[in-house]
């Protein structure tokens, strides 16, 4: 069986991840940072293994990469966001979202990596955001952190190609998770036209992709950005 591990997993977006990849035959090491038993909840569900993986951590991640071994795929799917002016953004805070969102899944990614090229075989797919594409006011920093995720994503696909691994990203729109649920209902309608679909994305949406990018029919799709986003980028 092959075995893949998502961080974040017990998220709103991870959690559709982890079980959709279930379906598909992946024993799913289901990460997680601080919410335990939703990992556990979700584990359980699919039959596979919660574990923690606190991706701002390099020990955590050092811990959780020898215990695992080795995986067929990675889903760099942990992510912070923080919406404030650019100036009034703490540098302790800045830090946060880039080791999170950025420097985590650089690191988890080049602790796995190595097994991924000794067996001529893997595929890593990191979940970005449509802010990474073309910015976002009053989160400059997410921004920022997802841009650098999108660079790291063509770059690294480049370099491992000819050890047959292939690498992509996810560039999800405005998906309807708890991150989102700040929002006023006038902020949401306001959202939601601009959205040419008219409608919110869902958590399925993003899993769907996973597992086309991670099946066999994206065998020839690398270093590219997919956006899921309603028509919202284009």
């Amino acid at each position: 069986m092959k075995k893949a591990v998502v961080t974040g997993g017990s998220g709103g977006i991870g959690s559709a991840v982890c079980k959709e990849l279930s379906e598909q035959g992946y024993f799913v090491y289901v990460g997680y940072s601080s919410s335990a038993d939703k990992a556990e909840l979700i584990s359980r569900e699919i039959h596979g293994e919660a574990i923690k993986i606190d991706v701002s951590d390099f020990e955590s991640i050092s811990t959780a990469a020898e215990y695992i071994g080795f995986a067929d795929l990675l889903v760099n799917n942990s992510g912070i966001s923080e919406i404030d002016l650019f100036t009034s953004i703490s540098p302790e805070k800045c830090r946060q979202i880039m080791n999170v969102n950025l420097i985590g899944a650089m690191e988890l990614t080049r602790k796995l990596l190595p097994s991924m090229i000794n067996r001529k075989s893997g595929c890593i797919i990191n979940i970005g955001s449509m802010w990474g594409e073309v910015g976002a006011s009053c989160e400059v920093d997410y921004s920022a952190s997802k841009a650098g995720l999108i660079g790291f994503t063509r770059a690294l696909a480049k370099e491992v190609a000819p050890s047959g691994i292939r690498v992509n990203c996810i560039s999800p729109g405005f998906i309807m998770t708890e991150m989102n649920s700040r929002f006023s209902t006038e902020d949401l309608d306001l959202i939601r036209e601009e959205i040419p679909l008219g409608i919110f994305g869902e958590p399925r949406h993003i899993a769907d992709a996973v597992a086309f990018l991670a099946s066999a029919k994206a065998e020839y799709i690398t270093g590219q950005v997919i956006g899921v986003n309603g028509g919202m980028v284009i």
